[in-house]
């Protein structure tokens, strides 16, 4: 028997989580069945069960690896010295992301903001789901982290705010900023960025003095 190439596995593999993430776009996971997969992907079913064993394990590989990828780019950036501005790093990290699955649509609107949600709303229902995205949240808002940490030792953030308080809101605004395009259709990266941008003009304030308002 010929062997098979690592290529033509990953390619196949590829194939599977693809088809399994529009059917999960398009209907949500729980009115999706492994044969919807199948169709979709154009595969009978020892070529898909070959690689997985049901939804579960396909939607945990889909968000792992969108996950990786986004930890990879952080904390890449957090290596650097100093680490690329806020409205250069969040919007090309998003770009990225959206870009290597752009070729996955839904009537021709991007199926990728879609399926994020469709994920989200599974969390409560899935406890090895939950665990995959508790963990990948914590390790991107670590990368977050050390961002922050170096902006402030370059001295172009002010020091006073806890590092990990800056993570939770970038990482805020990309979710929103998924989630609009979810729900209102595709919106131009370059809107994110230049909403950073204005934000980061905004003069800086010292935090008032405790009970100046309340007396």
């Amino acid at each position: 028997m010929a062997r098979v190439s690592q290529a033509h596995l990953d390619a196949r593999r590829r194939q599977i989580l693809d088809a399994a993430a529009l059917c999960f776009a398009r209907n949500g996971f729980h009115a999706t069945s492994m044969q919807d997969v199948l169709k979709e992907a154009d595969l009978s079913a020892g070529a898909v069960y070959r690689y997985f064993s049901g939804k579960e394990e396909l939607i945990t590989a889909i968000v792992s690896e969108v996950l990786g990828e986004v930890r990879a780019a952080f904390e890449a950036a957090a290596a650097q010295s100093p680490p690329p501005s806020p409205d250069v790093l969040v919007p090309s990290v998003l770009s990225r992301t959206l870009g290597l699955r752009e070729s996955l649509t839904l009537d021709g609107v991007p199926a990728f903001p879609r399926l994020v949600v469709q994920v989200w709303s599974e969390i409560p229902r899935n406890d090895e789901l939950a665990a995959v995205l508790r963990e990948g949240y914590g390790s991107v808002r670590a990368a977050w982290g050390r961002i922050v940490e170096a902006y402030q030792k370059a001295g172009t953030m002010r020091s006073d705010v806890p590092p990990d308080h800056v993570a939770r809101t970038m990482i805020a605004a990309v979710l929103g900023f998924i989630a609009q395009q979810s729900l209102f259709g595709p919106t131009p990266v370059e809107i994110l960025r230049d909403g950073l941008r204005a934000l980061m003009s905004v003069p800086g304030t010292e935090p008032e003095a405790r009970g100046s308002q309340l007396g």
